[in-house]
């Protein structure tokens, strides 16, 4: 894949993704480029920069706000199913069980629909959502 700066004779300039450049060079002789500000066909590939990453830039992304969110997701994950107990569509039941005393608390994760989740919220039952799909779910 290649990214190309396109420019429109209006002077619009954009971004596009292409498999290679005779592939842009096919649809653009086809008239299937076109400026998605004034929808023209009639466009040619601008000067553009190529991406080059230092190693400063890598660092920085590794730091950024986005992968420490990401790690500290992927931590919380790790910790919930190593440690939790997978019971699927039988959470809400689960978790009724628990708080009635008719099973032992331990930490379950699993599945509720919105209303279902709403119903235990109301009861004192705690609940959170997770900010990932369980690996069990995932695949």
């Amino acid at each position: 894949m290649i990214r190309y700066a396109v420019k429109c004779a209006d002077g619009h300039v954009f971004e596009s993704w292409f498999q290679n450049a005779a592939a842009f060079d096919t649809l653009a002789a086809k008239g299937h480029v076109t400026c998605p500000d004034c929808g023209t066909s009639t466009v040619e590939k601008s000067l553009m920069a190529p991406r080059v990453t230092t190693s400063e830039a890598a660092k920085s992304a590794e730091t950024s706000p986005e992968a420490e969110r990401d790690r500290k997701i992927a931590e919380l994950k790790a910790k919930v199913e190593a440690e939790g107990d997978y019971v699927g569509q039988s959470f809400v039941t689960e978790a009724r069980k628990m708080h009635e005393g008719e099973t032992p608390n331990r930490m379950i994760y699993g599945e509720a629909n919105p209303k279902d989740a709403v119903s235990l919220l109301e009861e004192g039952i705690p609940i959170a959502p997770l900010p990932f799909l369980p690996t069990r779910k995932a695949n």
